[in-house]
């Protein structure tokens, strides 16, 4: 399925319809095998949608093609979110999924480029993607070639040090074929000080990372990262930029779509039980009814 090209309001319906199943899909894959990390998968979603089906320059049936823009995501212990994207747009059939993180599987806890096509780097220490990312994009501009390299980080790896050298370097270079969205969904692991657990935010003040981004030489984009319109016309003006790379800072709900994990840093990396899972899918438009999944 490919959209790009055609008019930005047939776009979004059609994105909104293909975040909604790989959010299903993320969600199954979690339940089924027991293992993966929902919360940040499901608030990348949306992001994820509007890089494979409408940005980003690739084909899944030649997944090594030489031309094809670069994606690298940073925050690796998100990989179901990459890969039911990645299975959705047609890079391996869906089925494979239900693989993931068990003995042999292609599908990795983080991704493994040697292991499955149409990964361009290895992730999972974080803080260390964007810096592949910088050095893909000078390969890139070294080599002459016109692609473009987008990087995907959490806003709790923006703690690492190692993020803010890259940042430097990228912005020393003129990257402006870089491009970094950052999932600010304002959680992390184990959330953030705060007074109720439920909803630990961040003790940053509004605009933080903005200032940060643009203090290390970036031009910085500010959008609700589950508003497709907005995503989009992001995405549109970081194509435009000239001169310096491009930070977009993608304001998430962690846990997005599924009612009872919204803003709760325990679904980090919880697995949904049996009746979760069930409220789950009916929430995304897909029920289950003794042990079988009707799609809607």
């Amino acid at each position: 399925m490919v959209i790009q090209g055609e008019a930005v309001g047939d776009d979004v319906a059609r994105l909104e319809e293909v975040a909604r199943r790989i959010r299903i899909e993320i969600v199954r894959t979690v339940h089924k095998t027991g293992v993966g990390h929902m919360g940040g998968s499901l608030s990348e979603a949306d992001l994820l949608t509007a890089l494979y089906f409408r940005e980003l320059k690739v084909r899944p049936e030649e997944p090594d093609w030489a031309d094809r823009d670069r994606f690298v995501l940073s925050k690796g212990h998100a990989s179901v979110g990459l890969y039911a994207t990645l299975a959705v747009r047609g890079y391996f059939p869906v089925a494979e999924l239900l693989t993931f993180d068990s003995l042999g599987s292609r599908l990795q806890g983080h991704p493994d480029m040697t292991r499955l096509p149409g990964l361009d780097m290895s992730t999972g220490s974080l803080g260390l993607g964007i810096s592949a990312a910088v050095g893909i994009a000078l390969g890139s501009r070294t080599l002459g070639r016109t692609n473009r390299t987008y990087a995907l980080l959490g806003d709790g790896e923006c703690q690492e040090g190692s993020v803010w050298e890259a940042a430097f370097v990228a912005a020393r270079y003129g990257l402006d074929q870089l491009v970094a969205i950052v999932d600010h969904n304002r959680l992390q692991q184990y959330g953030w000080q705060g007074d109720t657990p439920e909803h630990r935010l961040p003790p940053e003040a509004p605009g933080e990372l903005r200032d940060k981004w643009s203090a290390f030489g970036w031009r910085v984009i500010e959008i609700d990262g589950h508003h497709m319109a907005s995503i989009l016309d992001a995405l549109s003006q970081a194509r435009s930029a000239q001169g310096r790379p491009v930070a977009i800072i993608a304001t998430t709900v962690k846990g997005k779509g599924v009612s009872f994990a919204e803003g709760r840093y325990e679904w980090h990396v919880r697995v949904p039980n049996a009746d979760e899972y069930a409220l789950a899918m009916r929430e995304l438009g897909e029920t289950v009814r003794a042990g079988q999944e009707v799609r809607s």
